[in-house]
């Protein structure tokens, strides 16, 4: 798969570099064709999204949170492989909303990763996927997701 920068670029977004886990963890693990990545919050170097959704964050800002998330996710995607030439398809995310018990919109969040996915990846980086929401997250970020990749190893660099 191809990243689109022109649509990095063109949404404003930058691919930071991977962040180092917060917690006695590791960031991926690769068995077999698969990547398994740990929970990435709504962090992204400089651009970060705290709060609860529906209270103090915005749905619209929580979309934001969401591809937040799936950039920090991409970055350790590309230190794990060394570019995304052998990412063969994104086979699931799984996003946690930071909110309270009577929203209902989890959807609509994750719907800022699973759009930005496509965008930048095209058609084939379409996936399942689950939304969530719960009381509380990481450091108080609004968004966590994780995700499965499948993978070519022998396209590895």
């Amino acid at each position: 798969m191809q990243l689109n920068q022109d649509i990095l670029d063109q949404k404003g977004l930058k691919l930071n570099p991977a962040p180092a886990p917060v917690g006695s963890y590791v960031q991926c693990l690769r068995t077999g064709n698969y990547l398994h990545l740990s929970g990435g919050v709504s962090i992204n170097g400089d651009v970060s999204y705290y709060g609860k959704v529906g209270a103090d964050v915005s749905i619209e800002d929580a979309q934001c949170a969401a591809q937040a998330a799936i950039l920090n996710r991409l970055a350790v995607i590309s230190a794990e492989l060394g570019s995304f030439d052998a990412m063969r398809r994104i086979v699931a995310i799984n996003g946690f909303v930071n909110c309270g018990p009577d929203f209902t919109e989890h959807a609509k969040v994750l719907n800022g990763a699973s759009d930005l996915l496509v965008a930048l990846f095209g058609p084939e980086a379409a996936h399942s996927r689950s939304a969530v929401g719960v009381i509380s997250l990481p450091l108080g970020v609004a968004v966590e997701i994780n995700m499965i990749v499948e993978i070519e190893p022998e396209l590895i660099k």
